[in-house]
């Protein structure tokens, strides 16, 4: 099969004569065909950094969609499915509750085994969700963003008519403010520093804010007469942005913290006073959750993708594997503008 491997930091091989996983990671797996299979940003260390991943080699991919290959557990040849790359292990605290994230004991596509860029996976049966009809299998592979963005933004006591502002114009923060409005804010803003991803936005009706131009803390206060926002999302993990989100906040509001932070981040005296004085609320988010099944926040997605929760916009390239080591280096160098980046693994992708 046709696979893009990770030999080691920096080292990316494409081979079509890989052979295909015969190792079931769970019970009652199905075996599926990727479709297509999303680059995160978590996958840039995990490709470059020392020691990034797991192993070597390693096949990356943990946002995918598939088609399964073959009458199994209920499924059956043919069927469009998204694949919850999370492998949880019974025993493990959180564990009934659905936590699965929170657990200290799990397998996951993409990281700990092979993931989605290559054409074959076994998968466990309870991983996969069908795709309804309107959905794009293409779109299908930001199934798992857009759940996480979901997840984060249930931790808020959205109220109807809310300001809120999310810090970060990428494709989780897009889909983070599209999230936010379909829950009912009234006014979401969105603070950036890539004209490009601002204009994407502004053209998807959000009102944006250029960090680059101007203290983005200040352009939020002129723009809500010096309120800030009820709900606000950091979705790009600096220092920096975190130390935004908190300013942003109005009285009485809530931050979740989204993005995986880099740096340290270390808050003076006067701003932590601030969050007692504005009895701020600070949420923590990771992940998602598959449970309850039909309110779950992967069944959420899928009632939503291609309808309210918009996708197309955010995708910028669907390059084949074959030329996954020229765009992953792309992306890393920025040779190029890259939004959502989605390999065509194999056919059924639109």
């Amino acid at each position: 099969m046709r696979a893009l491997l990770l030999e080691s930091p920096g080292t990316f091989a494409y081979r079509n004569d890989r052979p295909e996983p015969l190792d079931d990671p769970g019970a009652d797996c199905v075996r599926v065909r990727v479709a297509a299979c999303g680059i995160c940003g978590s996958d840039l260390p995990r490709a470059f950094d020392p020691g990034g991943a797991y192993h070597y080699p390693l096949v990356l991919g943990h946002e995918f969609s598939a088609v399964v290959d073959e009458d199994a557990h209920g499924f059956h040849k043919g069927d469009r499915v998204a694949v919850f790359p999370l492998i949880p292990k019974p025993g493990q605290p959180c564990f009934d509750t659905g936590d699965f994230a929170q657990t200290t004991n799990y397998d996951y596509f993409g990281s700990r085994r092979d993931g989605g860029m290559q054409e074959i996976l076994r998968v466990p049966a309870a991983n996969l969700f069908r795709l309804p009809d309107p959905v794009d299998l293409l779109h299908a592979a930001c199934t798992e963003p857009a759940a996480v963005a979901l997840h984060g933004v249930r931790k808020l006591r959205i109220a109807a008519g809310d300001t809120a502002l999310v810090i970060g114009a990428g494709p989780i923060g897009n889909m983070t403010a599209q999230w936010l409005r379909i829950h009912g804010c009234a006014r979401v803003l969105i603070a950036d520093v890539d004209p490009r991803k601002l204009e994407l936005a502004a053209s998807m009706g959000f009102e944006t804010i250029d960090s680059k131009r101007r203290d983005p803390v200040q352009q939020l206060k002129d723009l809500t007469g010096g309120l800030g926002a009820q709900r606000v999302v950091e979705a790009c993990g600096l220092p920096a942005t975190f130390a935004q989100a908190i300013a942003c906040a109005a009285t009485f509001g809530e931050v979740v913290f989204m993005g995986n932070l880099h740096g340290e981040f270390r808050l003076p005296e006067k701003d932590f006073s601030s969050i007692l004085r504005r009895e701020l609320t600070l949420h923590g988010t990771w992940n998602s959750k598959v449970v309850p099944r039909g309110t779950d926040d992967w069944s959420t997605v899928l009632k939503y993708m291609d309808r309210e929760l918009q996708i197309a916009p955010l995708i910028t390239d669907t390059p084949s594997l074959e030329q996954g080591a020229e765009i992953f280096d792309s992306i890393r160098h920025r040779k190029a503008y890259h939004n959502k980046v989605i390999f065509r693994v194999s056919g059924g992708a639109s």
